[in-house]
């Protein structure tokens, strides 16, 4: 699978996030949730599909394969590691630990990841 864009990170994040909540993504359905446009989204969607993370015809709905869903989840622990530590840690407000943590879920190293996972639970447990 490999590593792939910060944005297309973002594209495989939202089409799971959208299977997840309506059983079906259509790329509509994605341009809306990431407020770009649909020759973006078709762009990225051809992108995924060549490197095995999603299945996607132009006009039906789009499926995530084994490695989408597992790419999705990866990206989504990330988000959600960052801001639970920003916001529940450092006391960052809602809106500015999303807003960071998905700047920020792109770039950071697996074993920094690692351990603030681990300070989060220490911290939980004093």
């Amino acid at each position: 699978m490999g590593e792939i864009s910060s944005s297309l990170e973002d594209y495989i994040e939202a089409v799971y996030s959208i299977y997840i909540k309506d059983n079906k993504v259509k790329a509509v359905d994605v341009a809306r949730r990431l407020n770009v446009s649909r020759a973006s989204v078709t762009e990225a969607l051809q992108k995924l599909e060549q490197i095995g993370l999603i299945n996607y015809g132009h006009y039906g709905t789009i499926s995530v394969t084994d490695d989408g869903v597992k790419k999705a989840k990866e990206v989504i622990k990330k988000h959600e590691t960052l801001s639970d530590f920003f916001e529940n840690i450092l006391g960052i407000e809602h809106e500015l630990a999303e807003e960071t943590a998905c700047k920020i879920e792109h770039v950071i190293d697996n074993r920094i990841l690692k351990k603030l996972e681990q300070h989060i639970k220490n911290y939980r447990f004093k």
